[in-house]
């Protein structure tokens, strides 16, 4: 093909598809931006099946007596069945697997927290909130109006432009 023999072109169709899933790790969110809609357009669903269709015609044209074609096409299916694991069982899981560090003034409501600087009546102090994230610390005000002091458990009731608004959890329930 071209003056080249397929075992040459198996393995520099190879070699360039290394080189390319190198930068595609360097360069990988901006990448993966490109393509985020299409998630069968992943790159590298597309670089391992290029890598395993050229490394295995390569092999197959090296070390067996097949025909170029039918080499080619079990190339292919060996790529297509390699890349399609690689896909289900490796990409998929790890997507779905990022932990985010991200919290919402939404869902901190509802959850406990300790007083580091005491919450004055008219006024504004500090809790930490610990959750599997790490510690988050947020400025706090009085939902009913009363003064909380220092390491003091409370109830985050809501949040509002950043504030939490909170109320003693000891005093105001009971545990039954």
């Amino acid at each position: 093909m071209f003056g080249f023999s397929l075992t040459a072109i198996y393995l520099t169709v190879l070699i360039v598809m290394a080189s390319c899933t190198l930068l595609y790790l360097v360069f990988a969110d901006l990448a993966d931006g490109v393509a985020e809609g299409i998630p069968y357009l992943d790159p590298a669903v597309i670089l391992s099946f290029i890598s395993i269709t050229a490394a295995g015609g390569y092999l197959l044209e090296r070390f067996t007596s097949l025909t170029s074609i039918v080499a080619f096409i079990i190339a292919i299916i060996i790529a297509a069945i390699l890349t399609a694991l690689l896909y289900f069982f490796l990409l998929v899981p790890l997507r779905s697997a990022e932990v985010s560090l991200v919290y919402t003034d939404a869902s901190l409501e509802g959850q406990t927290a300790k007083v580091i600087i005491p919450i004055p009546v008219d006024g504004f102090g500090e809790i930490v909130i610990e959750s599997i994230n790490g510690i988050i610390s947020k400025r706090a005000a009085s939902y009913q109006g009363e003064e909380i002091p220092y390491d003091t458990k409370v109830l985050i009731i809501e949040v509002k432009e950043g504030t939490a608004f909170v109320t003693s959890y000891d005093k105001g329930f009971s545990h039954t």
